[in-house]
């Protein structure tokens, strides 16, 4: 197993403290060590330790004054303790201090290293816990749920219906059409707002590391389980667990997960202690969960456990009207990132957007907006940055694909198609198109300034002379 992280040793004993610090790097740790306290807290700035291990019987300043100094600091490093056998009563003191751990002397090296997979593991959970709720709170605001269609109404009113209830939501629909942030939405705007939101993907495990993930694991319950774990449902007492793609799951992980929607209870992976948590479940899913319960791939009753609030997520092409201010959203998102002056959208490159399907829905159309962005320089977005996928594609024959193709290109077409079927007489061809003459005349003024080979036909065929 490869470790990470940066570990501060502080002991007076030399050779202990360099014998622990070789140990340490040897697992993959990035270690400095300091002779006493005085000096820890000078390469504690520079250093910038995950952990800080350090004996408490130092001259000067001991290991509990330390620790006092290092919790008073901003977001301060885990410190872990060392203390001979017979001091049991000073490692208590440091715990009290503030210390996570304490271990006696001649430390047992794989006991430290538990003990620290354990620390790491913790800051890794409120690491993970603290940007959940950043991002939350940066992406449900009511600026960052864009939609003012129909169909996204109607998403709001059962978001703003089902919030304050305890019911368990389905939430179906395309892949990119934004579960996840609606999932976010409800639990910001429930009662359980101020506890957890825990996400899992259920499609990106196995069924024996998805068990573990969601139930937790005792120590020793297959091989790795080195200590004991605590699972996404412990995590998610008092707030929200957002089960993704549901649908991935084996009948064996239905079977658990139907128990605990029925009891609200669960044992972890090779415990037989009974533990109960309050946790609401928000399940999504991209597959027709009716569909696989008749294929006998989806425990009915399970489905039906889940299913007490549907809700589902139109896919993009069923909102275009949202589709410019999305655009919009994702443009100042991404212009003030990457500190682009762009403000805009070119009127051609709306029109593509508009009139494309986004088979990838939601998410799509901030990749392809991200893109742009990126490759511009210009102060408005034009079409010619877009992935090519949006870009229109013409048929065989020079005709422009529909959907697909912006008004000018249309109109360019019938201009011209038109001409060539007159024999470049323009009087008849305005008559065809019900426009006037005047009007040919100046499009094919700016079509001769296109390239040569584009209007080779036209330049010809309009020169013929009007018939009598």
């Amino acid at each position: 197993m490869t470790r990470s992280g940066r570990i501060l040793v502080v002991d007076d004993e030399v050779n202990a403290r360099t014998a622990l610090a070789e140990l340490l790097r040897d697992e993959g740790y990035e270690v400095e060590t300091a002779a006493d306290a005085f000096k820890a807290l000078g390469k504690y700035d520079s250093f910038g330790p995950h952990v800080v291990v350090t004996d408490l019987k130092m001259p000067g300043m001991d290991g509990i004054e330390l620790v006092k100094k290092l919790r008073a600091m901003e977001d301060p490093a885990t410190v872990v303790v060392m203390t001979a056998f017979g001091a049991v009563s000073s490692a208590v003191d440091a715990m009290r201090a503030g210390a996570a751990e304490y271990l006696t002397k001649p430390l047992n090296f794989d006991e430290l290293v538990v003990v620290l997979d354990k620390v790491f593991e913790h800051q890794d959970l409120r690491r993970e816990t603290r940007q959940l709720r950043a991002r939350v709170r940066d992406r449900v605001a009511p600026n960052n749920i864009v939609g003012s269609s129909p169909p996204m109404q109607q998403v709001f009113e059962i978001v703003d219906q089902v919030a304050p209830s305890r019911a368990t939501v389905l939430i179906t629909g395309e892949s990119g059409t934004g579960k996840e942030l609606v999932a976010n939405a409800i639990h910001q705007r429930s009662p359980r707002a101020n506890g957890p939101f825990i996400k899992l993907h259920c499609a990106a495990l196995a069924e024996s590391l998805l068990e573990s993930e969601l139930f937790g694991h005792e120590k020793g319950s297959f091989t790795g389980a080195a200590a004991r774990k605590d699972g996404r449902f412990s995590l998610a007492d008092g707030g929200t667990l957002f089960l993704d793609e549901i649908g991935e799951i084996s009948p064996a992980i239905q079977v658990k997960l139907l128990r605990f929607l029925q009891e609200h209870e669960f044992e972890r992976v090779g415990g037989t202690q009974t533990i109960r948590v309050d946790v609401r479940i928000i399940a999504a899913t991209n597959r027709n969960l009716v569909e696989e319960v008749a294929k006998g791939r989806f425990r009915e009753d399970l489905f039906y456990r889940l299913n007490v609030v549907a809700l589902e997520m139109p896919p993009l092409r069923d909102r275009r009207t949202d589709i410019p201010s999305l655009a919009k959203f994702f443009l100042d998102r991404y212009a003030k990132q990457n500190a682009k002056p762009i403000d805009s959208f070119a009127p051609e490159t709306l029109e593509l957007l508009v009139s494309y399907d986004w088979p990838g829905n939601v998410r799509e159309l901030e990749n392809a907006i991200e893109r742009a962005v990126v490759l511009t320089n210009a102060l408005i977005l034009e079409p010619r940055f877009l992935p090519a996928s949006v870009q229109p594609r013409p048929s065989p024959t020079g005709a422009p694909m529909i959907p697909g193709a912006t008004m000018a290109a249309l109109e360019r077409y019938a201009i011209l198609e038109t001409l060539k079927a007159t024999g470049g007489a323009t009087s008849k061809a305005a008559e065809m198109l019900g426009i006037s003459v005047r009007t040919i005349q100046y499009r094919l003024h700016q079509y001769n300034e296109a390239p040569r080979s584009e209007v080779d036909v036209v330049r010809k065929d309009s020169r013929s002379p009007e018939p009598a």
